[in-house]
Order: structure tokens, then C-alpha cells, then sequence
């Protein structure tokens, strides 16, 4: 089945064009935005990995390696479309218009964190695995329904495809001809489980056979790819012609989460094999430098992403201290008697004190 659904690629690993479908789109204003956007993505994603080392953030969950897959996919998306996220989508929230001190007072456990600009319908990250698939597909069907052209894309890994809420939400999707777009960067692992193991199906793509939508198999480390794989799909919704499942191959570096020792169940030379084939960072860099993009401002950014860092950091880190009936106060609409016990209890033992 992996032959009916072959990954779909534009660049390949040493930065040569091997597709030359896209060649005029390629300019270098449009190469250097999308750089840029992975360079930012890869140096806040490596920050915040070191502000949980150093105990400034709670528990992170990284996403070095995917950039590609993140980023291509959400510079399709129009302004006015939806984007459902996973906990670990920073780079496509970032490319979206999430701000980097959003990001951080997410990770701070705040729920400022979860605010999006007003401007953007950005979801609140999704923990529970799978279940912001029911929730695109639910805005996009409300979105059809109103006789707007907005699309929406939620992004999952392969884990979640072995949970009951993705089956769901792609069969509700085929039945209403949903405008949505189902990203899955499948980097193989779902924590420490294997693909292998997780499900019998030589390819994810392969899974919108069962739902008659339309299944495409992309490198997900070659961001161009990604972009206009996924523009295809968005525009193709947008026209009122369904749902689309994007199965984008991809490697993570890092650990599942910051708390997790990926040592204990893959070979973690496998990384320094991937880094020198396959980073899409480095793929893209390459690309400029074949087809002379490569310029002095480049050498710059480096530089300009880490002071745009370094000031959401500490923006960060002078935020007011946390108003702890936060956690009371977000549960229900309308609170319940025992959540008003609780957090008078709760007050009582702070002696009063909210922060």
C-alpha cells in the first residue's frame, strides 16, 4: 500500500529541485520568508527547552525537526481560516500570528497562554490525543453551514490515529464534505510506541481510503512540499470539494516531552544520521546557496530571532504574579456549589491571598 500513496517531494535532502512544478513560486523573497519562519521556530523551540532545564517553565514538549512540516503547512492557511493545534504545534502557531510570550505563559500554566490574537481563530492547544479532530471538524461544518469560504486544519501525530476521535472525525468530515484539512506529522513514535506496533497499515495516508477523501503521503521534512501540498488541499476545500488527509513524514530529535528519556526506546544515533540527510532547516539553507538566494542578511537572522527571544522572555518573566482563583473560575460557566467550596477552602488554607 506504501507504493499507492508514495511521499511526495519537491527538494530533496542536499537542497537540489527534483519537482520543477512549483519552480516559478520559488522566488527568493518568498524562500527567504519561509526560512525565516523555520529559523525563529527552531531557536524559540531550543530556548524553551533550556527555560525548563533552568526551572523558568513547567514541562515542555519539543518540536525540533518538525519545523518543515509546521510551518509550510500553517503559510497556507488564509487569515481568516482556523487552526487546531496540538501541545506541541508552536511552530505553526508562531507562523499563524501566535505570539512568542503567549507561547511562553502557556508553558508557565497560565491561561493567558491560550489566547490568541483577536484577529485569529487559533484553538487552544489540544492534550487530550485526538480530540481537536472532532473540533476542526465540527467549525468547519459550522463554517459550510454559514456559506463562508473559511477552512480549517488540525494537526496530529500518529499516535492519535489509533484513537476512536480521529476515525470519527474523519468519517463526519466525508459525510458533510467538511472544508477541512487533517495534517498528520508522523515522526513514528507515538511516545515510546513504535508505528509498527500502533497499527498494521503500511501508511497513514492510506486511511482515507476507508472514508473516500482524498489521501496524499509528503515528505514532511521538505517545506516545500508541505506548502503547496497543503495549499492544494485548503483551496481545494475552500471550492466546497472535502476534506483532504495529509499523512507528512517526518523525524523529531528531541524527547516526547521534557520529562521523557527517548534513549530507552530508540536509537538515538539515528539523530545525527537524520541531521546530516534530512534536517529541513539545513535542506532549505542548502537550496539558497544552490540557486544563489543565500545573502548577508541571512547570516543576520540568527541574531535578530534571538533578541526577539530573549525580550518575549523576559516580557515573560514580568508578568503579574498568577491569580490563583484562575483555577476555580474557568471550569464552568456557571459555578457549581462544591467548586465554590473548594475554592473558598482553598483561600482559607492561603490565608486570602490570591497570588
Amino acid at each position: 500500500m506504501d507504493t499507492s500513496f508514495p511521499i511526495k517531494q519537491i527538494v530533496d535532502g542536499k537542497g537540489n529541485l527534483i519537482d520543477e512544478t512549483y519552480k516559478d513560486h520559488l522566488t527568493k523573497d518568498f524562500v527567504h520568508k519561509v526560512y525565516k519562519k523555520m529559523l525563529f521556530a527552531r531557536m524559540f523551540d531550543r530556548k524553551c527547552v533550556n527555560l525548563q532545564r533552568q526551572g523558568r517553565i513547567g514541562t515542555y514538549v519539543p518540536f525540533e525537526g518538525q519545523e518543515a512540516a509546521q510551518v509550510g503547512s500553517a503559510l497556507a492557511l488564509a487569515e481568516d481560516d482556523w487552526m487546531f493545534p496540538t501541545y506541541r504545534d508552536h511552530g505553526a502557531t508562531l507562523t499563524f500570528g501566535a505570539t512568542m510570550v503567549n507561547l511562553l505563559l502557556y508553558w508557565q500554566g497560565r491561561y493567558e497562554g491560550v489566547l490568541p490574537p483577536k484577529d485569529k481563530k487559533i484553538f487552544p492547544p489540544a492534550v487530550p490525543i485526538a480530540s481537536q479532530l472532532l473540533h476542526a471538524t465540527g467549525a468547519a461544518i459550522a463554517e459550510k453551514k454559514k456559506g463562508t469560504d473559511r477552512v480549517a486544519i488540525v494537526y496530529f501525530g500518529d499516535g492519535a490515529t489509533s484513537e476512536g476521535d480521529f476515525h470519527e472525525g474523519l468519517n463526519f468530515a466525508s459525510v458533510f464534505q467538511a472544508p477541512v484539512v487533517f495534517f498528520n506529522q508522523n515522526n513514528g513514535f507515538a511516545i515510546s510506541v513504535p508505528m509498527s506496533r500502533q497499527m498494521h497499515s503500511k501508511t497513514i495516508a492510506q486511511k482515507a481510503l476507508a472514508y473516500d477523501i482524498e489521501g496524499v503521503r509528503i515528505d514532511g521534512n521538505d517545506i516545500f512540499a508541505v506548502y503547496f501540498t497543503t495549499l492544494n488541499a485548503i483551496e481545494k476545500a475552500r471550492r466546497g470539494h472535502g476534506p483532504t488527509l495529509i499523512e507528512a513524514v517526518t523525524w523529531r530529535y528531541g524527547a516526547h516531552t521534557t520529562s521523557d528519556d527517548p534513549s530507552k526506546y530508540r536509537d538515538q544515533s539515528e539523530n545525527d544520521i537524520r541531521r546530516e540527510k534530512f534536517d529541513p532547516v539545513a535542506r532549505i539553507e542548502r537550496f539558497m546557496k544552490n540557486n544563489g538566494m543565500w545573502d548577508e542578511s541571512m547570516e543576520e537572522l540568527e541574531q535578530t530571532a534571538s533578541k526577539e527571544i530573549e525580550t518575549a522572555v523576559k516580557e515573560m518573566e514580568s508578568a503579574p504574579p498568577v491569580d490563583r482563583n484562575h483555577l476555580f473560575d474557568h471550569v464552568f460557566e456557571r459555578t457549581p456549589w462544591p467548586i465554590s467550596e473548594q475554592k473558598e477552602r482553598f483561600l482559607q488554607l492561603q490565608g486570602g491571598n490570591n497570588e
